[in-house]
C-alpha cells in the first residue's frame, strides 16, 4: 500500500503521525511510505532519519494527498485538507467529529473512508489508541493549571502543593478514566489536596484502593460537583462519552460562587468542552476569563509536548496501521471488531452512532457500510 504522512498544520501542532521507527517498520511489511519533508523536524525528527528508515520524501501536501492511498495523521484534517481527500482514500486520524460539524460535512462529501482513533476500543472497553494522548493530557493539565494559577497567568496567586505552615490548593477532578487518573496522580504528587468524581462505582473503588487517603473519591452527582467545583482552586474537566459530545457538567451559575482567580482545565475540549462556558484555545493563546474564572482550554494539548506525544501514539497506532496495510481496509475492518468500531465515515455515510445522534445523521453500521 502507498501511505502518506503529511505535516500537520494546525495551529501550534508539531506532532507527527508516524515516527521513523514506525515508518521502518511498515516499510519491512512490503509498503511504500511517503513522509512530508521537515513534517518532524520540530521535534528532533530528520528528514536524514526518515530516509534512512525508507521514506520517500515529499515536499508538498497535495502530492501526498493526491497520490496515497492511505493518509495517516494525528489531528483532524483541516478544512483544505478535506477538500484534498479523494473518494475511496482511507484516512486514519484523531477526528472529533460530534462536535464539529463542518469537518463532518466535508468528509462526507469527499466520498473517503474516515478511521477516527479516539474510537477504536479493545477487549476491554477501553480506547487504546485514545489512552496514550489522554495519559499526556491528564498530566500535562495539572502542568498547565499550576502555571494558570500564577497572579501573572491571571490566577489567584496560590501554589498547588503549598509549603509548610501553608495549605496547598485543592484540586477537583471530575471524571476517573484515564486523563482524570493522570491528572490525580500528577497532582499528588505535587502535593495537592485532591478529589476525584465519577459515576462508576466499581471505579472509585479501585482508586481508592490504589491510593487509599491520599485520594479523596466522591460518586458524581449535580449536587457533589457544584460542592467541589465551588471550593476548588483548580478544576480538570476530565469527561468522555466515546465519540459523542462531552456533557456541559460545570454551569457558568457555578462559576459565579467559585473564588476569583481559580482555575478550569478542559480537557474534553475536544469532544465539546465539559464546562458551560468553555470553547477551544490553541497553545499561542491557551487561556481566557469568564466570571474571574481562568479558562484553560486547548484542543491539542499534547500537542504542547509533540515528540513525547508522537512516540506515545505511534507506539499504539502502528499495530492497527500495518493490519490496514496489509490487509486493505474491508478485511482488516472484518477481521477485527475493535478496530471496526472507529469506523466513523465511509463513502459518504456516518458509521459511529454517537456521531449520527449527535449532528443528525442517518446512520450506517459499519459491518453493512463495508459490504456494500
Amino acid at each position: 500500500m502507498l501511505i502518506g504522512i503529511p505535516k500537520e498544520i494546525k495551529n501550534n501542532e508539531f506532532r507527527i503521525g508516524m515516527t521513523p521507527a514506525g515508518v521502518r517498520e511498515l516499510v519491512s511489511h512490503g509498503h511504500t511510505v511517503m513522509v512530508q519533508r521537515d513534517g518532524g523536524t520540530a521535534i528532533g525528527l530528520q528528514n536524514e532519519q526518515y530516509e534512512a528508515a525508507g521514506a520517500l520524501l515529499i515536499d508538498t501536501p497535495e502530492e501526498i494527498f493526491d497520490r496515497a492511498e492511505m493518509i495517516i495523521k494525528v489531528k483532524e484534517p483541516q478544512p483544505d485538507e478535506c477538500r484534498m481527500l479523494r473518494p475511496g482514500q482511507l484516512l486514519f486520524t484523531y477526528l472529533h467529529l460530534a462536535p464539529d460539524p463542518e469537518q463532518t460535512r466535508l468528509l462526507v462529501e469527499s466520498d473517503c473512508i474516515a478511521i477516527a482513533y479516539e474510537t477504536v476500543t479493545d477487549a476491554q472497553g477501553g480506547l487504546p489508541l485514545l489512552a496514550p494522548m489522554s495519559e499526556v493530557a491528564g498530566r500535562m493539565a495539572i502542568q498547565a493549571g499550576a502555571h494558570a494559577l500564577e497572579k501573572a497567568q491571571g490566577g489567584m496567586g496560590v501554589l498547588l502543593g503549598g509549603v509548610p505552615g501553608v495549605a496547598p490548593a485543592k484540586v477537583t477532578v471530575i471524571g476517573g478514566g484515564v486523563v482524570g487518573i493522570n491528572a490525580a496522580r500528577m497532582a499528588m504528587g505535587l502535593g495537592a489536596d485532591v478529589t476525584i468524581l465519577d459515576r462508576s462505582l466499581p471505579r472509585l473503588k479501585l482508586l481508592d484502593e490504589q491510593y487509599g487517603p491520599r485520594l479523596k473519591t466522591l460518586y458524581s452527582s449535580v449536587e457533589s460537583v457544584e460542592h467541589e467545583v465551588i471550593a476548588a482552586d483548580l478544576v480538570i474537566g476530565a469527561v468522555l462519552i466515546p465519540g459523542a459530545a462531552a456533557p456541559k457538567l460545570v454551569t457558568r451559575e457555578m462559576l459565579k460562587q467559585m473564588k476569583n482567580g481559580s482555575v478550569l482545565v478542559d480537557v474534553a475540549i475536544d469532544q465539546g468542552g465539559c464546562f458551560e462556558t468553555s470553547h477551544a484555545t490553541t497553545h499561542q493563546a491557551p487561556t481566557y476569563e469568564v466570571e474571574g474564572i481562568i479558562h484553560y482550554c486547548v484542543a491539542n494539548m499534547p500537542g504542547g509536548v509533540a515528540r513525547t506525544s508522537t512516540f506515545a501514539l505511534t507506539n499504539a497506532t502502528l499495530p492497527f496501521a500495518v493490519a490496514l496495510a496489509d490487509k486493505g481496509y474491508k478485511q482488516a475492518l472484518l477481521d477485527d471488531p475493535h478496530l471496526r468500531n472507529g469506523l466513523n465515515v465511509h463513502r459518504g455515510n456516518i458509521t459511529c452512532q454517537a456521531v449520527a445522534s449527535d449532528l443528525g445523521y442517518d446512520y450506517l453500521a459499519p459491518e453493512t457500510a463495508i459490504a456494500q
